[in-house]
């Protein structure tokens, strides 16, 4: 049986190879993007939760992290266009209300963008919109920073799509994050 100690570190460890083979095997971004001049993208698309056979899946036990991996779609609806996924880690202290380690890493794979988002939950709030913060990104998304809302489509129903907006900015731009 593993202690919570171990579990924590599995966890953080784990978190930490992740970004490093992040940055070292993310794709280059594509020339023709390089040479544009970006101020800023914005993004806006969907975070679908995966179909729970069973409610053992979704429970979260005491000392142990929560793991979790979702489609990205362009669309609201489930059958939308697939763009990428969201994956991520909540490492809870008291039954999700608080957490010391929360991350989620969205990838992308089309022809307009490829590589990765890390975007950072400074915060966890108990209402149908949470602000978080993108601290960096691979490939098309190279050392972006910028304002991530993540927002619940319908909050009545549990298996509804997240509505996730980003606003990025690319190093050696400057201003505000546009709000």
């Amino acid at each position: 049986m593993m202690t919570p100690k171990i579990i924590f570190f599995a966890a953080v460890s784990a978190a930490i190879l992740a970004v490093i083979l992040l940055a070292v095997v993310s794709p280059l971004p594509r020339k023709s993007q390089g040479t544009q001049s970006r101020s800023w993208t914005a993004l806006s698309l969907y975070m679908q939760p995966p179909r729970l056979q069973n409610l053992t899946e979704a429970t979260v036990h005491a000392n142990s992290a929560f793991i979790f991996q979702h489609k990205l779609t362009e669309g609201p609806k489930n059958t939308s266009r697939v763009i990428g996924k969201a994956r991520g880690f909540i490492v809870p202290i008291e039954h999700l209300a608080l957490s010391a380690f929360n991350t989620i890493y969205l990838t992308f794979d089309t022809p307009e963008y490829s590589g990765s988002l890390s975007v950072e939950v400074k915060q966890v709030g108990h209402g149908t919109r949470e602000e978080l913060t993108v601290v960096g990104g691979t490939g098309s998304f190279a050392f972006a920073r910028g304002l991530a809302v993540l927002a619940a489509e319908r909050p009545s129903q549990a298996e509804a799509a997240y509505h996730l907006t980003l606003r990025l900015r690319f190093p050696g731009e400057s201003g505000a994050i546009p709000g």
